[in-house]
């Protein structure tokens, strides 16, 4: 059954989580927790809970991160916050372990997490990971304006504080947005149509608050602790290089310990482009995690 739940954290704020829960799951093996990535939400595990035959034998937990979805905050967000909500979230449903299952932004989030709380990961897997040093494309030409965007942030959550702010914010739901691109995608420029359409900054802060969405833009530039991870992991690499070069990735994770490298074609988002191999892949990955 999947049903909603509620986490206060610590510093008062109120994230919103979703939980497959089935009876039949073994007690000892640890559940899956589905991190979305930047200017996203849950729903983009959405398509993924409903068909992987995981959930026969393992929960489930989709969280709306913070600053994002029903997780509405306006305030200060970081990699070590994000990992934080997650242990908490854990604890809250009493898991000791679990495999952190991350697209982008979210799998940047599952390897830091790896590092921050090794003995609560009982493995990662990261879904086109974006690399400081392999970033391309507009995060690569982004990449020297970080001190502006992180003093843009400031500026706009103490405007926050002061009560100005949106007060509407629209929903998005990522499955029916991957449904229609795949629709798209047999139409003749219809797939760079959404890309250019969905893809863009203007689209992304309809659904999120303004410095959320700095934030988002921030964090994923930044170094990963990718020596301090011992857990095992498996990596899903793109084809295309819109966010990150593919072949930079690769080496970087290669150094890694205990690890699987895969690359699947696709030219901007693996979930939206290849969810039925990349669900394969995370289902024959996982059967060996306990």
């Amino acid at each position: 059954m999947d049903t909603l739940h509620t986490l206060i954290t610590a510093d008062g704020a109120t994230l919103s989580y979703r939980r497959w829960h089935t009876p039949e799951a073994a007690l000892a093996l640890p559940p899956l927790v589905l991190l979305h990535g930047a200017a996203s939400n849950l729903t983009r595990w959405s398509e993924f809970t409903e068909q992987t035959r995981l959930r026969e034998t393992r929960d489930i937990l989709r969280m709306d991160l913070r600053g994002h979805g029903r997780s509405l905050y306006r305030g200060r967000v970081r990699l070590e916050k994000w990992c934080d909500d997650i242990a908490a979230m854990l604890k809250q449903e009493g898991y000791a372990r679990a495999i952190l299952i991350g697209h982008c932004l979210g799998a940047n989030i599952a390897a830091a997490f790896a590092a921050r709380y090794p003995g609560m990961t009982a493995g990662i897997v990261l879904v086109e990971p974006i690399l400081q040093e392999a970033l391309t494309g507009q995060l690569r030409t982004l990449h020297p304006y970080l001190p502006l965007l992180k003093f843009a942030s400031f500026l706009i959550r103490i405007a926050n504080r002061l009560g100005l702010y949106r007060r509407h914010l629209e929903v998005l739901d990522l499955r029916e947005l991957d449904r229609e691109f795949r629709k798209r995608l047999t139409e003749p420029g219809g797939g760079e149509a959404l890309v250019k359409r969905y893809a863009s900054p203007l689209h992304d802060l309809r659904n999120m608050p303004s410095a959320s969405f700095l934030q988002d833009l921030v964090e994923v530039e930044r170094p990963l602790p990718l020596e301090k991870i011992r857990a095992p992991f498996l990596a899903l690499l793109s084809t295309g290089r819109t966010f990150a070069d593919p072949d930079v990735t690769r080496a970087l994770l290669s150094r890694l310990p205990h690890g699987e490298i895969h690359t699947l074609e696709s030219k901007h988002w693996i979930p939206t482009e290849q969810p039925q191999a990349m669900r394969e892949q995370i289902e024959a990955w996982c059967a060996n995690i306990s």
